[in-house]
């Protein structure tokens, strides 16, 4: 009984230790995200409301593990996950030889980017439909993997060798600003329009029960 004990204490103390080192590299990660998407924020209002002062650009802090970047009709939500996940066995990461040597460094805190319309949120819609344009993973080592929509699928894909610069995280957010903007909003099939209910046309004059949303997401891998 002692050596199985022991066995759990092992355990416990090696996947905590490792847990908690990778969400103190994750939420550093977040913290610097927070900084790049203000400061993004600062030169675009500066560059774009001095040509018309009607485009909204705005930032918010929701929490400690949320924030807000808004610009024109769209809005990114980057928003860190305060649980560690493991890649599965059938994800092409696993079947690196990074880790395969050590496979603790397949476990990642991760970051996601959404796509979301600004108008869903001022108008309290929650029926709406939100888009991941992208994840970002961090492990123990600090190293950094993105997967998501193109070109996220193309650009920072080895986990092995890449940590995190604020250039890159600039780089990822401009990525994202784009993906929003092309990705447009289409006028939905009129057949989804044809019925709605009582309770759907009285709560916000039957906005609250059209979903609103762009396209389909992306396939991850």
């Amino acid at each position: 009984m002692e050596i199985l004990f022991d066995k759990v204490l092992d355990t416990m103390f090696h996947k905590s230790c490792l847990k908690q080192a990778i969400f103190r590299n994750t939420i550093e990660v977040f913290s610097r995200i927070k900084k790049q998407a203000e400061l993004t924020h600062d030169r675009l209002k500066t560059e774009v409301t001095t040509k018309d002062p009607f485009v909204t650009i705005s930032f918010k802090e929701s929490s400690a593990f949320e924030c807000e970047l808004r610009f024109s009709g769209d809005m990114l939500v980057f928003n860190m996950h305060t649980n560690v996940f493991l890649f599965d066995k059938t994800h092409p990461i696993s079947k690196t030889k990074y880790i395969k040597e050590n496979p603790d460094r397949a476990f990642c805190g991760v970051i996601h980017i959404y796509n979301f319309l600004s108008d869903s949120y001022k108008y309290n819609r929650l029926n709406d439909l939100g888009y991941l344009i992208c994840r970002i993973f961090v492990n123990q080592d600090n190293h950094f993997y993105v997967e998501g929509r193109k070109p996220f699928n193309l650009l920072y894909n080895n986990l092995a060798t890449q940590i995190l610069s604020d250039e890159q995280i600039q780089h990822i957010i401009e990525h994202c600003i784009l993906n929003s903007l092309n990705f447009d909003l289409l006028v939905p099939p009129i057949e989804q329009l044809q019925v709605i209910t009582v309770a759907q046309k009285l709560t916000e004059n039957g906005n609250e029960g059209i979903v609103t949303g762009k396209r389909v997401g992306f396939k991850t891998w």
